[in-house]
């Protein structure tokens, strides 16, 4: 019985010849195990090629103002969607830092409609967006950045509602706020 169970206990697969990766290795002669990659090669799926996109600055390493999108009607209600969804906890519907968190205790988050972040370049707020800032996590796994543009849009969207002057309005249309309401 004992010799049936010695048969049974092989370790082929156990002991088998192998290279572990980013282990030493006397079989190459630059002594690793693992290969390079060919120069050029690229994830599938992971091109990334438009730097601005996917990080939020230029090729001069600052973040970028202008967006690397356009902005229709359709992404500034998906950025409404995403913002309401990843956003309003911490930062409310209005961008004001009175989310629901903060009445429980967490800390305040700075409001949309200061100085400073109105005038942040929009790289900049896709950087916090993507990395996170002081107490808020980085976002990159939960928010696609095509997604992350369509919430800064609507964050722009936000800080325009709440700090327009009659100059803003375009002239046609001064008319009929001057009239009681628009049409």
């Amino acid at each position: 019985m004992a010799a049936l169970g010695a048969a049974g206990c092989r370790q082929d697969m156990h002991d088998q010849a192998k290279y572990i990766p980013l282990r030493p290795s006397s079989f190459f002669d630059d002594g690793r195990s693992a290969r390079q990659l060919p120069e050029g090669t690229v994830a599938r799926g992971h091109l990334d090629a438009d730097t601005a996109f996917y990080t939020g600055k230029g090729p001069d390493g600052k973040y970028v103002d202008a967006f690397p999108m356009p902005i229709t009607k359709e992404v500034l209600e998906r950025g409404q969607q995403r913002y309401t969804i990843y956003c309003t906890p911490c930062h409310d519907r209005l961008g004001t830092g009175n989310g629901m968190v903060v009445r429980r205790g967490f800390r305040h988050p700075p409001s949309y409609h200061i100085d400073r972040l109105r005038q942040a370049p929009n790289g900049y707020i896709f950087d916090v967006i993507t990395n996170g800032f002081g107490a808020m996590q980085d976002y990159s796994a939960q928010i696609a950045p095509a997604d992350r543009w369509a919430i800064i849009a609507y964050e722009r969207a936000l800080q325009l509602s709440q700090n327009a002057t009659l100059n803003d309005v375009p002239p046609e249309q001064r008319a009929q706020l001057s009239q009681g309401g628009a049409k």
